[in-house]
């Protein structure tokens, strides 16, 4: 069996294996009532439905896992410092992503358990490799690492909205793969996670039975985080020589999120608020307050984070001969970026 059919077959049997996953947990979940433990916190919708999405996605990562060991020696893998290093980051993060949905525990605790998470993959070498300063790529790369991590949270504040847009990032990481040489490794873990986020929109899609918890934002956080690092900041930085280039592609590439993170971050700091306490003042929210149903407002920013992606996975496939076409979709980024926070201080209502 060839690479690409092989990849095709375990992809097309993951995704009627991970919904059947997610249903276990949603009955599980209602069967012992295993919910949000703060379910006073602030949210979009109840904090009362199941909290163990990031379970099912948890499994399609493991189910990879297992098959990539016991396909690596056909296709000439061996299990390396990377691989022991990117399986031990995530299962940490999941655990610490569940751990909190049980207990609640503090933000000192979360970010301890990031910076942890960020450091074994900098042992195990995944990190930014874009300045001569090895001392700046392990800073930029904890940086990003715990950022991402705390931005899909964040985000994750209404049906569909994290799932969607790590789904259209996931998407793009898989094209520039195919686009030089697939590794089997991340190749498999990328295609097992992606047929888990697929599946669970039968029951996280507004009206949703289940949300992906903490678990499932912390999980993902990391894996948008090696994906990234490996497929978009590191070939950006190989392909341009202009350091500025890799903030850009990826920017464009997690443009609603990073977006989202700043909008909330910042509003809440001028209103004198913790950044790390919710509300409902994200951009999703805002969007809602202009007349738009949860489901349109996934559409609106999934369209949005689809084209910018599309134009950094275009811009790395076929690199710019000169620098004015990624300037010019920087720009139209920014600007997209500014009247979605623009949008946060002219549509909430005065009563909230």
């Amino acid at each position: 069996m060839s690479f690409d059919i092989f990849l095709l077959v375990f992809f097309v049997v993951m995704l009627p294996a991970t919904m059947c996953i997610h249903h276990y947990f949603l009955q599980r979940s209602t069967k012992q009532n295993i919910k949000k433990y703060n379910i006073s916190a602030e949210r979009w919708a109840s904090q009362r439905k199941p909290m163990l999405g990031g379970a099912g996605f948890m499994a399609g990562f493991v189910i990879a896992v297992v098959v990539w060991f016991f396909v690596s020696d056909n296709f000439g893998q061996e299990c390396e410092k990377l691989h022991i290093g990117i399986i031990m980051s995530i299962v940490l993060a999941f655990v610490m992503g569940l751990v909190d949905d049980i207990f609640n525990t503090s933000p000192a605790f979360k970010f301890l358990m990031q910076f942890a998470v960020s450091l074994i993959l900098i042992y195990s070498g995944v990190y930014i490799d874009i300045f001569d300063s090895q001392y700046l790529n392990y800073a930029l790369t904890i940086f990003w690492i715990v950022g991402l991590m705390n931005s899909l949270n964040m985000l994750d504040n209404m049906d569909s909205v994290t799932n969607t847009m790590c789904v259209i990032v996931l998407c793009g990481v898989l094209v520039t793969m195919f686009a030089g040489t697939p590794d089997i490794f991340f190749t498999l873990i990328l295609l097992g996670s992606l047929a888990a986020m697929l599946s669970f929109y039968r029951y996280n899609w507004h009206p949703s039975k289940m949300y992906m918890g903490d678990n499932g934002s912390q999980f993902l956080g990391v894996l948008l985080a090696i994906m990234s690092i490996r497929y978009l900041w590191n070939p950006a930085a190989a392909q341009m020589p202009n350091p500025v280039y890799p903030f850009l592609i990826v920017y464009l590439a997690f443009l609603v999120p990073l977006t989202d993170t700043a909008t909330v971050t910042v509003n809440r700091l001028m209103e004198g608020k913790s950044p790390f306490v919710g509300d409902t003042n994200h951009t999703t929210h805002n969007l809602s307050y202009r007349g738009l149903s949860d489901r349109q407002v996934v559409v609106v920013l999934a369209v949005v984070n689809l084209l910018s992606a599309a134009a950094a996975v275009y811009f790395l496939i076929v690199p710019p001969q000169t620098a004015w076409p990624l300037w010019t979709a920087g720009i139209i980024g920014i600007i997209v970026s500014g009247l979605l926070y623009a949008n946060t201080k002219i549509a909430r209502p005065k009563s909230n």
